[in-house]
């Protein structure tokens, strides 16, 4: 059992009774009672206590109904769609060496195949690619469990959807999930934030974005820097965008409310080289693009994971919307000026998403915009961003602010509602009428908020009427299920126009005005009490719920106190004065130093718990490893090695770094280590422990890629048929090699690690070619054999791309060898 919880036999009644549940719909009531009757008979044998999965809940339905998210006439269709299984969708990894071999493989071996397989009466539902995802790089398929344990077809399918997935090749994603990346338009050049990016599956996607139109051996100038306030997400995060094997991401673990500055301000300008501050090409770390695909109480995810049926109530995303409100107004903030942020949430709740993107506009005022890309990807279907909407308390219907009890104002705020208006003061002119109707709170009609006066500049209406939001609303997108057999997502897109306006410090709302375009200006910013903790109780964590932090761009460049903003755990920080000017080491050692200040930084760094970023400056091992695989100088190598370890006498590995994040990573050190950065870097080189050989750094496999166009030593080229015994028996003899030539210069290498590649058509070459298509592992020459340092998987995945390059005579030539190598 270990860890699980369940035996053998428990995890089985669990997925039978769990196929099950999605197997029989409503049209099939006699089906499904015996169904499930068997399996509630094998569950009570195993475990009294497990319950099915309930696929209703009338306060959801309730709500839904009330909120008007579909038309009348379709919601049965809605909700049958809800309850049914969600299809599987992956997305081809377009940066990928082999991705149109993938593509080749989906659209003329398994989508023609599997055709052929359903016209004799199963069940079985072609793959197909997702129309209105750009160059067929996004697939969906629809089959169940039970088809791919009994269905030959399917099962290979599935192998080679699992092994394509594992190697980086193809990510297994949600369909609609692969849609807010794509509207952000990126561009190679971008500087991008993921402001929560776990568990990293569009983190991958715009590492692919940036990448996809990079030559070998080189790097896009932009990168991606994604961040999580959840370590154990982080690791999965950094799990997941270890397949791309960039040099172009930082992973960060910040909550994304309070994500800090990184920039140099007076405080750090003073008493510094004004030189030092010069050579950096930035010196505020801002952001092209900024992806801000928030915390959620997601209940357009229903169809996979259904246990939310039974813990759905509207509290969820009440609860959420004020860190949400936070989250999206910190990544404007991030955003440089032209720049566009996509906010976006895998929830139906007008909460969670109108009402959110009201607030931005109505703090934000003309600075923002909202973008209508209705025109962009035309296939995809969706919907117009709602106007009217209420707001669902403790039970309680709510069309405006003014209904709210006055216990409930720290709970539900005036920026929830369609208008975003709070307490509307009394007239002077004699409507003692209206006086009346507004709640008396003893604070001369001002909220516990300090809301004071209208925000949205629509025309004032009776407190009863039901209130509808002026702004552009339409331009959101809001994605329901059964438009395209899907699951449900929210989307705007912003435009930044102008720095955000600067907060005032009172606490009340001043009056708004129009700017000449409609636009609304916002004149002050409301401060939103805590959320209360039962509120949010049934919500994933997503960390504390913390007071409204407000902040304009002025206040963020020019703050010299950037500490309120950041994890003030004393565990977390070093202890020791912020150092005013902190820059990589000048005298040849790893590792940031102080220039001015009251105390040296610790080499430990400045955040416990994680590892340091140092600067490789060891000019005998760096030059040891530029002299013996003979990289070129035109290879960026200097300044762009990082280490983990203090020790730099026992190295184990050296990262790589592209030069945008070089530059990030300046920028930090300079600003006294604000990010605390989980992971960068792309892992190029290992130490080979205990071997006689002049360079003890291997290439890794990670790094081969890159580095592959830049050596000019300890490379080999491979016929197709000794490529393929390395990769089938790992180690091989020099004198067991099919090809003379190729044996005679593989034992003339240096001892230590080597590149072998491929020569698909056995073609003479008089020096190293390397281009798109190049296909190379790395070695080690031994003494006597070539050995592949390369995992299993990657075995596994060169070997089938070797199918469509092997001879016609290669099996008899293996044939011959076998016995000689076996032995």
């Amino acid at each position: 059992m270990g860890g699980r919880g369940r035996s053998r036999t428990q995890r089985k009644h669990f997925a039978q009774s769990r196929e099950n549940n999605w197997k029989y719909t409503k049209n099939d009531p006699e089906q499904q009672q015996n169904a499930t009757a068997d399996n509630n008979s094998n569950r009570e044998n195993s475990n009294p206590s497990w319950k099915p999965f309930v696929t209703q809940n009338i306060a959801f339905e309730e709500y839904y109904k009330e909120q008007g998210i579909v038309p009348p006439e379709e919601w049965n269709t809605f909700m049958d769609c809800l309850r049914s299984e969600l299809p599987a969708a992956f997305r081809i990894n377009s940066s990928s060496q082999c991705y149109l071999e993938i593509q080749a493989k989906l659209e003329n071996d398994f989508m023609k195949s599997l055709q052929e397989e359903g016209t004799d009466g199963s069940e079985v539902v072609a793959i197909r690619p997702l129309p209105w995802y750009p160059e067929n790089l996004a697939w969906q398929s629809t089959f169940s469990r039970k088809q791919l344990r009994k269905n030959k077809i399917l099962g290979r399918f599935h192998e080679f959807l699992k092994l394509q997935n594992e190697i980086g090749n193809i990510t297994r994603q949600e369909a609609v999930s692969m849609v807010p990346p794509l509207f952000l338009d990126v561009r190679p050049d971008d500087f991008i934030l993921d402001m929560c990016a776990a568990p990293g599956s569009k983190t991958f996607q715009l590492l692919e974005m940036i990448h996809h139109s990079a030559e070998p051996g080189s790097l896009p100038g932009g990168m991606v820097l994604a961040n999580d306030v959840d370590v154990q997400r982080c690791n999965l995060l950094i799990h997941q965008t270890k397949r791309m094997s960039t040099a172009n991401l930082i992973v960060t673990n910040h909550e994304a409310q309070h994500f800090p500055s990184c920039h140099l301000n007076r405080t750090y300008g003073e008493g510094s080289e004004p030189h030092e501050v010069k050579e950096l090409d930035i010196d505020q770390l801002l952001f092209d693009r900024v992806l801000c695909d928030v915390p959620c109480s997601g209940d357009g995810t229903l169809r996979k994971a259904p246990d939310i049926w039974r813990r759905w109530n509207a509290g969820m995303g009440n609860g959420l919307h004020g860190l949400q409100v936070q989250i999206a107004m910190r990544g404007l903030s991030l955003l440089k000026v032209g720049g566009r942020m996509v906010y976006s949430t895998c929830s139906m709740n007008p909460i969670e998403n109108e009402a959110v993107v009201a607030e931005i506009l109505r703090r934000c005022g003309g600075s923002v915009e909202l973008i209508d890309v209705s025109s962009e990807l035309p296939q995809l279907v969706r919907r117009p961003g709602l106007k009217k909407w209420k707001v669902q308390d403790k039970g309680m219907w709510l069309t405006s602010y003014n209904e709210v009890h006055d216990s409930r104002r720290a709970a539900v705020v005036p920026g929830m509602f369609p208008s975003g208006k709070g307490y509307v003061d009394a007239p002077q002119h004699g409507d003692d009428a209206r006086r009346s109707q507004l709640p008396d709170n003893g604070s001369n009609g001002h909220s516990q908020n300090g809301v004071g006066m209208v925000q949205d500049p629509a025309t004032p209406t009776t407190i009863l009427d039901e209130e509808a939001s002026t702004l552009p609303l339409e331009c959101c997108m809001r994605i329901v299920p059964h438009d395209q057999n899907s699951g449900a997502f929210f989307i705007a897109v912003f435009h930044k126009l102008s720095p955000l306006p600067v907060t005032q410090k009172k606490h009340c709302y001043q009056p708004g005005k129009t700017t000449s375009t409609g636009n609304f200006q916002a004149q002050s910013l409301p401060k939103v009490k805590d959320i209360n903790a039962d509120e949010v109780e049934q919500v994933d964590s997503v960390g504390n719920q913390l007071s409204e932090v407000t902040m304009g761009d002025a206040d963020i460049l020019e703050n010299g106190n950037d500490e309120a903003t950041l994890d003030t755990d004393p565990s977390k920080i070093v202890e020791g004065k912020r150092p005013e000017l902190i820059k990589p080491s000048s005298d040849g050692k790893a590792g940031p130093e102080l220039v001015t200040g009251s105390r040296k930084l610790q080499m430990r760094g400045r955040w416990r718990g994680i590892d340091p970023i140092l600067f490789y400056h060891e000019e005998a091992a760096v030059g040891q490893i530029k002299a013996f695989y003979g990289i070129k100088e035109s290879f960026p190598f200097k300044g762009h090695l990082i280490v983990r370890n203090t020790d730099i006498d026992h190295v184990k590995r050296v990262y790589y770094v592209s030069k945008s994040v070089k530059e990030v990573l300046e920028l930090n050190f300079l600003a006294g280590e604000q990010l605390k950065i989980a992971a960068v870097g792309l892992k190029m080189f290992e130490r080979q422990k205990d071997v006689s050989t002049e360079c003890v750094f291997r290439i890794t496999s990670e790094g081969v890629p890159l580095l592959l166009p830049h050596i000019t030593k300890q490379i080999v080229y491979a016929s197709p048929v000794d490529f393929k015994l390395l990769l089938q028996y790992k180690s091989i003899k020099f004198g067991d090699f099919v090809d003379a030539e190729f044996r005679e210069k593989a034992s003339k290498l240096q001892f230590g690690c080597c590149a072998v590649i491929l020569n698909k058509d056995n073609k003479t070459l008089s020096e190293p070619q390397v281009d798109a298509s190049t296909i190379a592992i790395g070695c080690w020459r031994g003494r006597n054999s070539i050995t592949v340092m390369v995992i299993a998987l990657d075995i596994q995945e060169l070997l089938e791309r070797m199918l469509m390059y092997s001879e016609e005579d290669s099996d008899s030539l293996l044939l011959e060898k076998k016995p000689l190598i076996a032995a």
